[in-house]
């Protein structure tokens, strides 16, 4: 299907409307106007949110092209469509329209075309579309999905990676079914170390290669090989004759899995090169404009639960040449790092303290000037770090913009300055009150360490009442929350309920040290930081203290698990997608690979001791809080195994409680909108049911 296309203003209103009206125009059921479900966040208005993604600013800085995220309600399911943004006259109209998903827009070097990526009967293929005719042409016809698309400085061609299959394994042979009957399907033969991933399944044999495409159309050219992954981002030299990339193809890449070099695969001849070499993750590669240095991201590898990843510059070509270590003094990890235009500077984005920033350094060294902060809102669920930028020839950069009470709006900025472009948002929220976010500072009673966290007061807040309040825990462990609109915690709000959320030792975005508090420690004195979090609370005076509630999923259900084993302070629990028993998770997560050494000393049969003590299940004869267990069934990250273990420990303890099992969920629940509203409908009528009214 090639998407349709509106060039005329004329159309504008049509294309919104129909966009709207597709995605989430209208509510599940009618509120009445003045009433509080009019005027608040509902569980069936998760359908109508709407946020910026991966936006990519012209060359010539003068415009912005963003994927649109919307919710189809009849598939439950997110799509997306491409808007462009004038930069100085605001004016904003679609390039795509239709329930399908198109992303990854990149402009030709000329601005003149854009690639991106949409679905289609086929799957999912590369489009062009053409500025000057308003028309979108289909380029290929791939037998797997397209990723890391990079458009070579020449305008002459596109690389990305895809998935190659490997012939069907056969181990053990049966006699043929005769004809017409119907047998039992075949035996899958597993022998690969890493055979399921979460979100994707059992997995198929094969690997990601690298691809060019003419930008005209045709058949694509595979341009590496081997069984070896190669993905991630793409980096074009600027004579369009090769690509930098990073790649583990290492020999024993199975079992060292973050070892990852920088390569540059010659396109005329199909030779590889090794560009590093040290033990440890390399990857982000961009090239300056003359190509004479890459910058990159990475780290020595310490096998540690947190390790910063740095900001690099390699010097291209040159025999035994070593990579220069920017930003040594900047205490916080490195992502996505951009040449300007003269390569004079690097632009890059870092977290700290839970806010994401857009920063610039001299590629020769010394400081970094941060541009602007709020960089992110992309995680609708729960207030998650995370966003991008794109850098234009005249310094210009676009980014998503977070704000507390939106998702992510479209952003611009030159410099120190920067502004918002949209407001996707505002015909939901417009006449509706949010709760308020405020940040939090308080001391651990475990070490006085100061910690980091935020309120979220239920609209319509009066000071003078006392309110029942929700502490939810972030997962990762190691990764972090920040001041950012979040769906299921706005939602608890609306329901009447202080929330807090915090990050507790072990969160990422205020330094090596702190993040690593908890490395083979965990879950442990993070529990006194957010029990001393909760006395912080506690002490502003409006949460009454006989009504309190834990929830948290992935690490934060580890958390909640573990808070409830040694504190009887909460009427009930929520623990989301836990881990319960350490051994069990690392023998079944799909990234089993990973865990055993860098969260745990070793294998659980050298150190049973160890992982036991830092189970939950380990404190099972503690709990006595109601707590109800909810999974998504193809969670293969912390599979159902985990939760049916506690479940049923707990029901043999005769703690009240409860198994709840989302159908074709994986570990991240809230990707279906319906998924996010069951999730937060059961974690409330939980604690409604134990609520001291």
């Amino acid at each position: 299907m090639i998407p349709a296309r509106y060039s005329a203003t004329a159309f504008l209103c049509c294309a919104f409307l129909c966009c709207a009206f597709l995605g989430s125009a209208l509510p599940l059921t009618a509120a009445e106007p003045g009433s509080n479900e009019y005027r608040t966040f509902q569980l069936g208005e998760v359908f109508d949110l709407e946020l910026v993604t991966d936006p990519q600013i012209a060359p010539d800085g003068k415009s912005i092209v963003y994927a649109r995220n919307f919710m189809d309600r009849m598939a439950d399911r997110r799509r997306s469509n491409l808007w462009r943004v004038d930069v100085e006259s605001g004016d904003h109209r679609p390039l795509t329209s239709g329930l399908q998903r198109d992303r990854s827009p990149r402009f030709s070097p000329d601005g003149e075309r854009l690639y991106y990526v949409s679905s289609t009967a086929d799957g999912s293929e590369l489009f062009v579309y053409y500025f000057d005719t308003a028309r979108s042409a289909r380029l290929t016809q791939l037998p797997e999905g397209p990723g890391n698309l990079a458009v070579s400085p020449d305008g002459k061609w596109i690389a990305f990676s895809m998935f190659v299959p490997a012939a069907p394994k056969t181990f053990a042979k049966i006699p043929a079914a005769p004809k017409g009957a119907k047998w039992a399907p075949a035996a899958k033969v597993i022998d690969s170390l890493k055979y399921r991933e979460d979100g994707g399944g059992y997995l198929k044999d094969g690997f990601q290669q690298l691809f060019v495409l003419s930008a005209e159309g045709g058949t694509p050219r595979q341009v590496t090989s081997g069984p070896y992954n190669h993905e991630g981002r793409l980096a074009w030299t600027p004579e369009s004759d090769a690509l930098v990339f990073s790649a583990n193809r290492h020999e024993d890449w199975e079992y060292e899995p973050a070892n990852s070099e920088l390569h540059e695969v010659n396109l005329a001849n199909g030779t590889i090169q090794a560009l590093t070499d040290r033990h440890g993750p390399d990857g982000n590669p961009t090239l300056s404009p003359d190509g004479t240095k890459i910058a990159y991201t990475g780290n020595d590898e310490r096998y540690q639960g947190y390790q910063l990843t740095r900001l690099y510059v390699l010097d291209r070509g040159g025999d035994g040449a070593q990579p220069r270590l920017l930003l040594e003094n900047l205490d916080r990890s490195v992502r996505s790092p951009t040449w300007s235009a003269d390569g004079k500077t690097i632009y890059f984005l870092y977290t700290h303290h839970g806010d994401i920033q857009l920063a610039s350094v001299p590629a020769s060294g010394g400081e970094h000037t941060v541009l602007t902060g709020g960089v992110g809102g992309t995680s609708l669920g729960r207030p998650y770090t995370g966003g991008s930028f794109s850098l234009a020839q005249d310094g210009t950069y676009a980014f998503t913009m977070a704000r507390p009470n939106r998702p992510a709006d479209l952003g611009v900025g030159r410099g120190t300055t920067a502004r918002r472009l949209t407001d996707l948002n505002e015909d939901l929220f417009g006449h509706k009150e949010l709760g308020d976010v405020e940040e939090l500072w308080w001391k651990s009673s475990h070490d006085n360490r100061d910690v980091q966290g935020w309120i979220v007061r239920p609209p319509g807040f009066d000071a003078s009442k006392k309110y029942p309040l929700i502490l939810e825990i972030h997962g990762g462990p190691f990764s972090a929350y920040g001041p950012h609109f979040a769906a299921e915690i706005q939602l608890f709000a609306a329901a009447g309920y202080v929330v807090f959320y915090a990050n507790p030792r072990g969160s990422t975005s205020y330094g090596h040290e702190f993040g690593n508090l908890i490395d083979r420690a965990y879950p442990g004195n993070d529990y006194d930081d957010l029990m001393s979090g909760i006395d912080a609370v506690l002490a502003q005076g409006y949460v009454d203290e006989e009504n309190l509630f834990v929830t948290g999923g992935s690490g934060g259900g580890v958390l909640t698990a573990w808070i409830v084993g040694n504190t009887h302070r909460f009427r009930a629990a929520v623990s989301a997608k836990p881990v319960i028993h350490w051994t069990s998770f690392v023998l079944t997560a799909d990234n089993y690979n990973f865990y055993y050494r860098y969260w745990f000393p070793g294998f659980p049969w050298d150190h049973q001791e160890h992982y036991w003590k830092r189970s939950p299940l380990s404190l099972v004869g503690n709990v006595k809080t109601p707590t109800m267990l909810l999974t998504g069934e193809a969670d293969y990250r912390t599979p159902m195994s985990e939760s049916e273990q506690y479940y049923q420990a707990l029901r043999l303890m005769k703690v009240d409680s409860m198994l709840v099992r989302i159908p074709e969920a994986s570990h991240g629940i809230a990707a279906r909108p319906s998924h996010l509203m069951s999730k937060v409908a059961h974690i409330l009528a939980w604690f409604e049911k134990y609520r001291d009214k």
